[in-house]
């Protein structure tokens, strides 16, 4: 592994991030061919926080926030730093200090594949955190990683510059090459979804909707007045 920092990478168009933003992970999710989010335990450290930004990655060592501190210096405004570990950790490698370093900067937010500590002030400081832990367990600073480089975060492979959108439901990460496309995608499920919305808020039956009856009757399922005699 290098120890390098990259300073300048490219990121994804900001108006594209921001009509990512504005879907949301599931329909991001669903629009980009169910692929680009990460695993379910990676959760909101606080209730509705939400985000949208590009990726600055920390390739950091298991208990060590040495890296995140670096990272901190070559960043732009809505940035998102995603942190991905060596190895399997859940020490609480960041708390509301460094969050109050990265918010004077510009950074948006924090997806990290660790433990995150500090969490009233972070809800309090209005800083989203998305971790795999909370823990108020230390860590040390002491042996490099790297910022920049590609890395794996809860299973997703993201590359500095990629889109991160994050809610309540997760976290989706989308290729900067992907990022349009999957944009148009989403916009346009999002209208049918609307127009579905008002039938089902209007009574109309899923089943019906969605021309369920023949499919399932075909399937064999039967309808009966009245119980079997026991």
């Amino acid at each position: 592994m290098k120890t390098v920092v990259v300073r300048n990478i490219k990121r994804t168009d900001a108006e594209l991030v921001k009509r990512l933003g504005a879907l949301g992970v599931a329909t991001v999710h669903e629009a980009y061919g169910r692929s680009g989010l990460m695993k379910p335990y990676l959760r909101p450290v606080w209730a509705g926080g939400e985000v949208a930004g590009t990726a600055v990655t920390v390739l950091a060592q298991p208990g060590d926030n040495w890296m995140i501190h670096v990272a901190v210096e070559p960043r732009q405004p809505a940035d998102i730093l995603v942190v991905g570990c060596t190895t399997d950790n859940t020490d609480g490698m960041f708390g509301d200090l460094l969050a109050t370093s990265l918010k004077a900067r510009g950074v948006t937010g924090l997806v990290i594949d660790a433990g995150c500590g500090d969490v009233k002030s972070l809800r309090e400081m209005g800083f989203p955190v998305w971790s795999k832990a909370i823990s108020a367990k230390g860590t040390v600073k002491a042996t490099l990683g790297a910022v920049n480089v590609p890395v794996v975060c809860a299973g997703i492979n993201v590359y500095p510059g990629d889109a991160v959108i994050a809610d309540d439901d997760g976290v989706v990460v989308v290729r900067k090459k992907d990022a349009a496309e999957v944009a148009a995608k989403g916009e346009k499920r999002q209208a049918d979804e609307e127009g579905k919305r008002k039938q089902l808020a209007a009574g109309k039956l899923g089943l019906d909707m969605y021309n369920m009856r023949e499919p399932l009757a075909k399937a064999g399922l039967v309808y009966v007045d009245e119980p079997e005699p026991e």
